[in-house]
């Protein structure tokens, strides 16, 4: 679980963010296992005691890691969700999840080989608030398709995810405009197959 420390300052909050960046790339390469906290340091350009003043240890350096996904993608989705249109919303929805999963690829690759060694009450706590990402998605789609059932809803929406969610795996040479949109119209013709064109 991560400890409670003073709030950063801008400078602070910049080492950590390379901190973190350092290691999304080192882990979604090596493994979390195979990287050494002084890995991650001397990738970041800190020294170790630098490091140790924003994170006690490796584990809270994955905590912090995957706490930053979801949060990102929580805080687009609650700000997209508030649209009138759900078909537009949706689309919105969309292309904010296919760019970040572009953007972040080692942070998804990291989540996706990592999650399971977070302390209990860490990953715990990651589900229930992906457990709200979901849920923001399913209720915009049960707008657009009003006959769905809650569950038959999230299990489309979780599907949808799987695919987005798997821009690590896909070959680097495919390029980045085209994985955008392909992944995009995909998602699209998924959840928004028999809607009103955005």
């Amino acid at each position: 679980m991560q400890t409670a420390r003073p709030a950063p300052t801008r400078r602070g909050q910049e080492r950590r963010e390379q901190i973190l960046a350092s290691a999304a790339r080192l882990v979604a390469s090596h493994g979390f296992h195979a990287v050494g906290v002084s890995e991650i340091g001397a990738a970041a350009g800190v020294s170790g005691a630098a490091l140790y003043r924003h994170f006690s240890n490796k584990s809270e350096i994955l905590v912090a890691l995957l706490d930053r996904v979801v949060d990102h993608l929580l805080e687009g989705a609650a700000a997209a969700s508030e649209g009138d249109d759900p078909a537009a919303v949706l689309s919105t929805l969309i292309a904010a999840h296919v760019d970040f999963a572009i953007k972040e690829k080692a942070i998804l690759a990291v989540y996706a080989q990592e999650a399971h060694n977070l302390p209990a009450v860490d990953r715990t706590r990651l589900r229930r608030k992906q457990r709200c990402y979901v849920d923001i998605w399913s209720g915009v789609y049960r707008l657009v398709h009003p006959a769905s059932s809650e569950k038959a809803a999230r299990a489309v929406v979780e599907a949808v995810f799987g695919m987005l969610n798997s821009v690590p795996n896909i070959s680097p040479d495919v390029g980045d405009g085209m994985i955008r949109r392909e992944l995009g119209r995909l998602a699209r013709a998924a959840l928004l197959q028999g809607a009103d064109p955005v």
